[in-house]
């Protein structure tokens, strides 16, 4: 096990173009942290550094006590797993396995123990004599994990592993993942494009934007205090609630519509001007008379099970609440919603920085 520690990490490529202006964050020995982020933000690349695969342009990488800038992939005590499977088809399992520790001219003994060991952790026991091509995703998905588990690395390495999965699959696959690494305490670092692959994976989250580096913390935590705009409204799904208007103090928010929206018991922003207020889905709820702090036009309604989604209209402002399955409301009709005060949060429109909260009022 190793902490890997990235101080000022930066690619450019040859045409120019920089994908990592400069990351900087610590793994810790032995935790699961979690690169996310939209397609082409840049944590494949920084994975692909961290492995070796990419040169480094700048900055200082290491792991463990090593700079290990100049040092070949092979030599780095890494193990990546990729989104394909990229197993031998014409070798079994156990051969598949044991393919990297052969190469290193390991004992047989040591290579059949070190297989039978990675095989009881993936429940591989009985499918050690099969090919690829009779397993299922998810069992060719286990071998990829334990021909990387037997090499017993300092650090996984794993990119998008569970993306050619179908949900059900995947959602398996997560619950492995994570009782791997509990039984063998190795660092991992896994990148993911799905939030709620992140959210229930990360131990930390790394949320990355265009190569720059958001916002870094424990999943909840980020949930509850994105640093940003582009952090609460990339986790979470549906996703965080936005409406833009003006503060009115003493009063509330006045909407680009012209309607204002009551915040009764809510510590606004001082001197802000133009605001951006976020409100996540489960955070409003339907309600009449003076508890309504806002009225909405119900335009579709969507039954998930034990929720409902509205997907309602205020103003010119798309908005999503989730609600008990025991209060549906027709499309079309027009609906008074509340908000949790203490849910309620602010950014700058321009820069989407989040904004500190000021006194609290009461209208």
């Amino acid at each position: 096990m190793a902490q890997v520690a990235l101080e000022q990490v930066r690619k450019v490529y040859p045409s120019g173009h920089v994908a990592i202006p400069g990351a900087s964050f610590t793994v810790a020995d032995g935790e699961r942290l979690v690169l996310v982020g939209p397609s082409g933000c840049g944590k494949s690349t920084l994975l692909r550094m961290i492995a070796g695969l990419e040169e480094i342009s700048a900055g200082t990488l290491r792991i463990g006590e090593r700079v290990v800038n100049e040092v070949a992939p092979a030599d780095r005590d890494i193990a990546m797993v990729f989104q394909s499977y990229a197993l031998y088809p014409h070798m079994t399992v156990a051969e598949n396995m044991a393919f990297a520790l052969r190469l290193r001219k390991r004992p047989q003994a040591e290579v059949d123990a070190r297989v039978r060991e990675a095989a009881r952790i993936l429940e591989l026991e009985d499918l050690l004599a099969r090919k690829p091509g009779q397993l299922s995703g998810g069992q060719r998905q286990r071998v990829a994990l334990g021909r990387a588990l037997v090499r017993q690395p300092e650090v996984f390495l794993l990119d998008e592993p569970l993306s050619n999965l179908d949900a059900k699959l995947r959602a398996g696959m997560r619950a492995e993942i994570a009782r791997i690494h509990a039984r063998t305490g190795t660092t991992m670092i896994y990148v993911t494009h799905d939030q709620v692959e992140a959210m229930t994976l990360g131990q930390r989250i790394v949320v990355l934007k265009d190569g720059v580096v958001q916002q870094v913390d424990a999943p909840m935590a980020m949930y509850r205090n994105p640093a940003n705009l582009f952090v609460a409204t990339f986790l979470g799904s549906p996703a965080m609630n936005t409406l833009r208007g003006g503060v009115q103090a003493g009063e509330g928010i006045r909407l680009a519509d012209g309607g204002l929206l009551h915040l009764p018991g809510v510590a606004l922003p001082v001197d802000a001007g133009e605001v951006v207020v976020g409100v996540r889905p489960e955070h409003l709820a339907l309600a009449d008379g003076d508890a309504a702090l806002l009225q909405a036009e119900v335009e579709t309604v969507e039954p998930v099970g034990n929720e409902v989604f509205l997907n309602l209209r205020v103003g010119g402002e798309a908005v999503v609440a989730r609600i008990p399955p025991e209060q549906v409301p027709e499309p079309g009709t027009t609906v008074g919603l509340s908000l949790r005060p203490g849910e309620v949060l602010f950014f700058d429109p321009a820069s989407g920085a989040r904004l500190p909260a000021g006194p609290r009022y009461t209208p």
